[in-house]
């Protein structure tokens, strides 16, 4: 079959009534997560997890999904109308979305918003497409040694999941998680490590319950430690756009949504840089620059277009080489991994038909926020009108039940509690909870790759080096982590410009 016809395969079986309503709540859900500021994608997916954990794969998947592509829309909602952004995805938005509202547009700037995130989805969905078989080439080349250095690259990446400009916590974080997956016994030999005699830790630490406790009850503790926002939504007007906007800035979504794919699937960046990078090549290129930030719709077009196409870009490395391309991505690979579904450079092998089913299903997540975004603003517009504290104590009950409706054993709530303790400290020292868990999903994979390559060289560890697609990873770590470090990044962003100084002089 070829990639259209699976596409369409895919697409059909999601017509039926159980899964279109799962995908209507987990949408509708995900747009009242992402509006409510405080709670964010990565940890919507986090907690919708534990509680799709009995589901069929697909159907669970689904709902993971929708989640993420509706809280990352969601966050437009307060950032036009109370300039606070529901996601960090969303501080581009409120630039010229709010100045919109104050002037008595809101309707019709969320209108904008809803149908450009359709746009930027729809274009990082063409991308998925077609380059996901491409990428599938590859793994018939990956062996022990390319799999060590991607699970490494995994890692030192995560160190770029961070927005706080300080790559060195999120690379303390992804070892942090390293050493975690270190816990219990190893997948060779079952040895037993690091459990200082505790009989619970022999099968290691689960990876649900430091998930849910580092995203969910880590949650909890911060929005304790907060000022109360101010709610105060204002009146809505129009909602449907003009189609006559939508084409005389037709040029900018599609850059917008171009610039969003490509900034997902470089790994780590994440969504906020997907807008701001939209927005910024929009205002350099717009003929009505001066209007940017003082409610340009151009200037909201390229914001929402942009952050939305990160998504589906994102998923690219998340799907072909398990790396995550955002920190929703990260958590929603830990999603995948416990429903039986191994994202990698195998994936397009032993799953061909399931990287189309993840197209489907975004396509449906796209109807979702679309339907969703038009005709139900003004009902969603309570949802701003909840105080977080109120919240709280729901998320933290959800927080408790997952963990231990899984497994029955009060140790993994134990483990919760631990993990939400350990990253609410974390996170007041800005340290990023992303790299954390993606150190627990990678940990056992670099763990075993590294100890097989060696078994398979009689402990001769040049292959890891000299393998043309080992080789390819180990610089791309070099290269990440040098990059990384403040004095060689200024030293080489410096000797670029004097290169170029010097060639425009002789020009």
């Amino acid at each position: 079959m070829t990639g259209l016809d699976l596409f369409f395969a895919a697409l059909w079986s999601l017509v039926s009534f159980n899964t279109l309503f799962n995908a209507a709540w987990a949408t509708l859900l995900g747009i009242a997560v992402g509006s409510l500021p405080g709670l964010t994608a990565t940890m919507g997916v986090a907690l919708l997890t534990t509680l799709t954990y009995k589901m069929p794969a697909e159907q669970a998947i689904l709902i993971l999904l929708c989640m993420y592509v509706g809280a990352i829309y969601g966050g437009s909602r307060s950032a036009i109308l109370l300039n606070i952004p529901g996601t960090p995805a969303n501080a581009a938005t409120a630039l010229d979305g709010h100045p919109l509202a104050m002037s008595g547009q809101a309707g019709y700037a969320m209108g904008i918003a809803t149908s450009s995130s359709a746009i930027g989805t729809l274009i990082g969905i063409v991308f998925l497409a077609v380059s996901a078989p491409l990428l599938s080439d590859l793994a018939l080349d990956f062996g022990s040694f390319e799999f060590f250095w991607l699970a490494l690259f995994g890692v030192v990446i995560s160190g770029q999941l961070t927005s706080m400009g300080a790559p060195l916590k999120g690379y303390i974080a992804g070892i942090l998680g390293l050493l975690v997956a270190m816990v219990g016994m190893e997948g060779i030999h079952a040895h037993v490590r690091f459990t200082f005699g505790i009989h619970d830790l022999q099968g290691g630490i689960g990876l649900i319950p430091a998930m849910v406790g580092a995203f969910g009850f880590a949650e909890v503790l911060t929005v304790m430690f907060r000022k109360r926002a101010e709610m105060v939504p204002g009146s809505v007007d129009r909602v449907l756009p003009r189609f006559i906007d939508l084409w005389r800035y037709k040029i900018t979504a599609i850059r917008s949504g171009v610039i969003g794919t490509f900034v997902g699937i470089i790994p780590g960046v994440g969504e906020d840089i997907g807008a701001w990078a939209s927005y910024a090549a929009a205002k350099r290129s717009s003929k009505e620059a001066d209007k940017f930030g003082k409610g340009s719709v151009e200037g909201l077009t390229a914001a929402e277009t942009g952050n939305s196409a990160v998504v589906p870009g994102a998923l690219i490395p998340a799907l072909t080489l398990g790396v995550p391309g955002s920190a929703p991505a990260a958590v929603l690979i830990a999603a995948l991994f416990i429903h039986g579904v191994r994202p990698g450079p195998m994936i397009m092998i032993e799953q061909p038909a399931f990287v189309y089913q993840i197209i489907a299903m975004l396509v449906v997540a796209t109807i979702g926020i679309t339907v969703f975004g038009l005709f139900l603003t003004r009902p969603l517009l309570f949802v701003l009108r909840i105080p977080r504290e109120r919240l709280m104590p729901v998320v933290f009950v959800l927080c408790v039940i997952g963990p231990f409706a899984i497994t029955q054993r009060f140790f993994d709530v134990i483990v919760m509690l631990v993990f939400g303790i350990v990253g609410f400290l974390l996170r007041r020292m800005d340290y990023p909870m992303a790299p954390l868990v993606l150190g627990i999903i990678l940990g056992d994979l670099l763990d075993k790759s590294l100890r097989r390559g060696l078994t398979l060289t009689d402990g001769d560890p040049s292959p890891f080096f000299t393998r043309p697609i080992s080789l390819i990873f180990c610089i791309l770590v070099a290269v990440t982590v040098l990059l990384s470090i403040g004095p060689v990044r200024r030293g080489i962003h410096g000797m670029g410009r004097r290169i170029w100084s010097s060639v425009g002089g002789k020009a």
